[in-house]
């Protein structure tokens, strides 16, 4: 498929096309705004915002090893290591290479025999496996075998130690050159002979014609021939033995009791804890295995050699990061897939394999851009793509907006490979930049908030990298940006980036809160709002910041609405609601009228919330008993409800938490005991009671129970005539 050239835009390229539909409403057409030039538009809520930004973001930002120090990432030890190995090391398909002419008999391709040494050294630590016996004797009998196994997994060095085992004067190893048609032509030497990873496609498949005509020139030469490749479809009539790797304990036995000269040193180096760890994690590949033996070999009981142990598994992911980025046979296309599959991990599989496709658009415009773009309609299976990718997959139910739905959800199986793939793409392979940066944009402009929340997680791990790239190529686009999807991609973006603890993202935020430009502000503004319930210690720079903002002036009604929803979303940090009520209170004697009517509107939207956490149920279980707390919250009730500007909205907000007390008994406990507190004035009663009299259930119903309680509070003595 051939992908068209991408279409001139105009001055933003970010702005999405007027029918798409963003969450809180359609995308809204722009009025120009009290800066000049920021637009009154319908957005999302800030709390749904904040609720779509821990649905979608991966599990890894949010847990205690996001920082990524060591070896252990979620509690996991991940054991893969730099060193040598005796294995196919890299990712992705070869390069196929088609015939279309047949080969003479007389066609010479370079083969050699494999030294001596070579196959002893391997012979002293290769473990058998389970499959290895049956596959021997089939050799044996049929003199040519094809093993079939999964990518890394060892089943060349299978293919050498069947040989050998065999006990051949000599292995010959065939260049790749080699095809099915020509097998025959190139077994003339005798002993063993073995054609490591033969590519084969639809147009160049392995028949078992072809093994007949390699059988009978192997009786004439009394030789032995193994070919291994990745389980394929292309093999017709061909029977595979199939390989399947040893026991990962197993290898490292026998490769410790090679590197150690005291073989009864490894029992106890098998029963450290690091090393204990690494075999109870995941299935490891034997040249994993290989590599962690090594490092277990040098263990002295020092300090530094246990610190290497505990260390392996992150500088092991980091060289295989480096390997599949760098490694020269693998496709654009392969890379592509690893790069979005690191985005999209613990997400649908689809979405990894269809926006890797327009990740692989993006670097065949970058590396040809003289040539169309094409995309192959049909490749590689799911299962071939995510082995090959050392990942998983697995059914699982995917949160809609129309409740759950089965998907095949694909992630690696290690989960610190997503990070450090991203990180070493962005500063190991600068040269791809302008294509991830294109592609990242495409996602941040997407429909689906799963993919733009994505967009935002791989642009944080970005800035952790390189804040300064990061914020010049996509975060500061989309700040500026007049359209509402990129600009809460750059919140969400900033907000994970200080979850990660990319340096000066505070310093930044704090800057922008006050920027010049508009869209800048805006997305300080929410990024305050989203990151403080997750990191409760930033609720006072936040809503330093927030006030700073307020006490400027001049804002807009879209500013001012988002300033207020950022600084509501501070009193749902439960933690800190007390010590945000105290501040709140402190902001209502401030010497800057803005500033008060921030404190008192972003305090009745939080009370104007029954969901659940709200502050009326952290008031109802925790507030109530705390003395500073009930002084501070009604104070503020107080003033709001006897503030023109605010009143209506607070008793709107009275409102939802009596209906919320009919249904919760803690609730109107928690609101016999206040509403006497907010009564200073005969107005102050005069305005409730009448609240509560012509209150009325949310369906138009009778007035509930519990108002006509409340009542009783405020004007015990008087009767309500409305009541009979």
């Amino acid at each position: 498929m051939t992908v068209p050239p991408p279409t001139t835009r105009g001055a933003s390229d970010d702005v999405p096309p007027p029918e798409r539909q963003w969450p809180g409403g359609p995308h809204p057409a722009a009025e120009t705004g009290s800066d000049g030039g920021e637009p009154e538009e319908r957005t999302q809520e800030a709390r749904a915002a904040q609720r779509e930004l821990v649905a979608h973001t991966p599990g890894f930002i949010f847990s205690e090893a996001a920082s990524f120090g060591g070896s252990l990432v979620g509690g996991a030890q991940h054991g893969v290591s730099a060193g040598g190995s005796a294995r196919d090391v890299f990712m992705g398909g070869k390069t196929e290479i088609h015939h279309h002419a047949a080969a003479s008999a007389s066609a010479a391709y370079v083969s050699g025999e494999i030294p001596r040494q070579r196959l002893d050294a391997l012979s002293r630590v290769f473990v058998e496996g389970p499959s290895f016996a049956a596959a021997l004797d089939r050799l044996r009998d049929e003199r040519v075998l094809v093993l079939a196994g999964a990518h890394s997994t060892g089943r060349h060095a299978a293919a050498l130690m069947l040989l050998h085992r065999l006990g051949v004067p000599a292995v010959h190893a065939l260049s790749a050159e080699t095809g099915p048609a020509n097998l025959g032509t190139q077994l003339t030497a005798p002993g063993g002979h073995v054609l490591r990873d033969l590519p084969l496609s639809r147009n160049r498949p392995m028949r078992e014609t072809h093994l007949y005509a390699a059988r009978d020139r192997l009786r004439k030469t009394d030789g032995y021939l193994v070919v291994t490749l990745e389980n394929s479809p292309f093999l017709l009539g061909v029977a595979p033995a199939v390989w399947e790797p040893p026991d990962a304990a197993a290898v490292l036995r026998a490769h410790l009791a090679d590197l150690r000269s005291e073989p009864g040193d490894s029992a106890g180096l098998l029963a450290l804890g690091p090393v204990r760890d690494f075999l109870s994690r995941d299935a490891h590949r034997p040249a994993e295995v290989a590599r962690f033996a090594v490092e277990v070999a040098r263990y002295d009981g020092g300090e530094e050699a246990a610190a290497r142990l505990a260390d392996f598994g992150q500088a092991a992911v980091e060289q295989q990061c480096r390997e599949w980025l760098s490694d020269p046979e693998a496709t654009l296309r392969d890379k592509a897939f690893l790069i979005s599959l690191a985005v999209f991990d613990q997400a649908p599989y689809v979405l990894a394999a269809e926006l890797a496709d327009k990740l692989y658009v993006h670097f065949q415009r970058l590396q040809h851009p003289e040539q169309p773009p094409e995309i192959p309609l049909f490749g590689l299976s799911a299962e071939t793509r995510l082995e090959r990718a050392r990942a998983e997959g697995e059914v699982r139910d995917e949160a809609t907006e129309w409740g759950s739905v089965p998907q095949f959800t694909a992630y690696f199986k290690k989960e610190n490979t997503p990070p450090l793939l991203l990180g070493e793409v962005w500063t190991g392979h600068p040269s791809a930049r302008p294509a991830l940066v294109s592609w990242l944009k495409e996602l941040a402009r997407d429909s689906r908030p799963v993919v733009r929340t994505r967009a935002a997680a791989a642009a944080a791990l970005l800035a952790r990298a390189d804040l300064p790239s990061a914020v010049a190529l996509l975060i500061d686009g989309w700040a500026v940006s007049k359209a509402f999807g990129p600009r809460v991609t750059a919140a969400n973006t900033l907000t994970l980036a200080q979850l990660l603890d990319a340096p000066v993202v505070l310093r930044l935020l704090t800057q922008w809160c006050t920027d010049t430009h508009w869209g800048r502000r805006w997305t300080a503004i929410r990024a305050f709002g989203l990151l403080t319930p997750l990191r409760p210690d930033l609720a006072g720079p936040a809503l330093s910041a927030l006030a700073a903002r307020a006490r400027a002036g001049g804002s807009s009604r879209t500013e001012s609405n988002n300033l207020i929803d950022s600084t509501a979303l501070l009193l749902s940090v439960g933690a800190r609601r007390g010590e945000m009520l105290s501040e709140l209170v402190r902001l209502l004697h401030h010497d800057t009228a803005s500033v008060r009517t921030l404190a008192l509107a972003a305090f009745v939207r939080a009370c104007d919330n029954a969901e659940e956490g709200a502050l009326v149920e952290w008031y109802a279980d925790t507030g109530m008993y705390e003395a500073d707390s009930a002084r501070d919250l009604a104070a503020l009730w107080r003033t709001a409800l006897g503030d023109r500007g605010h009143t209506r909205g607070a008793l709107d907000a009275l409102h939802t938490w009596v209906r919320l007390a009919e249904r919760r008994a803690d609730v109107a406990q928690a609101l016999e005991l206040l509403l006497p507190a907010l009564v200073v004035t005969a107005d102050d009663r005069k305005r409730l009671s009448h609240e509560l009299v012509n209150l009325r259930a949310r369906d138009g119903g009778a007035r509930p129970p519990v108002a006509d309680r409340l009542l009783d509070l405020l004007i015990p003595s008087t009767p309500d005539p409305s009541r009979s």
